[in-house]
């Protein structure tokens, strides 16, 4: 393929809502990255509720339990809320992303053997093949990592163009 490809993406934020967010990837507790640290945070919770409602029968030198529990249950609520904040600047960072496709008049890529180009209305992203470093191709979209990182779902273009892009894919990354 030494000729320039164009393939036009339809910027319908349903179809990159359907895979930015499936998972719970968009839950602030129970996304992968926050589900084990609000179990362990839960568990702690109860374990402590649990040692305060008998601490009159605790003796003076099993007391230090419930502060060593208090301790555990502060470090498990900090690690929480530091996964929390995480997800949460994602979510915000893929809700910009997704507003500007929404207001978008032109998505396109344009592709040949040296190079891959992604454009939304005025704004251009230039890479060569080399630049990137893995990509992912499913039944339902295709992601590449690199300089810059991409995802296009398989909605948003048709299936003549779906498979093109998969095919150079291919040809041209080495992961």
């Amino acid at each position: 393929m030494s000729d320039e490809k164009v393939i036009t993406l339809t910027p319908n934020r349903k179809y990159f809502e359907e895979i930015y967010f499936s998972g719970n990837q968009g839950s602030l507790f129970f996304s992968p990255t926050t589900k084990s640290k609000t179990i362990t945070t839960i568990i702690v919770i109860i374990a402590l509720l649990i040692v305060f409602l008998m601490k009159d029968n605790l003796s003076k030198e099993n007391v230090g339990i419930l502060y060593f529990l208090s301790f555990i249950f502060l470090l498990c609520a900090v690690y929480l809320s530091l996964s929390i904040n995480k997800v949460s600047r994602w979510k915000k960072q893929v809700y910009r992303y997704l507003k500007t496709l929404e207001d978008s008049k032109k998505y396109e890529i344009r592709l040949n053997n040296e190079s891959f180009n992604v454009a939304i209305d005025q704004q251009e992203e230039y890479s060569l093949w080399k630049d990137f470093t893995n990509f992912e191709i499913n039944d339902q979209f295709i992601s590449l990592e690199g300089k810059f990182n991409y995802m296009f779902p398989k909605k948003s273009m048709n299936e003549k163009d779906y498979n093109l892009l998969k095919k150079v894919i291919k040809d041209n990354i080495k992961s």
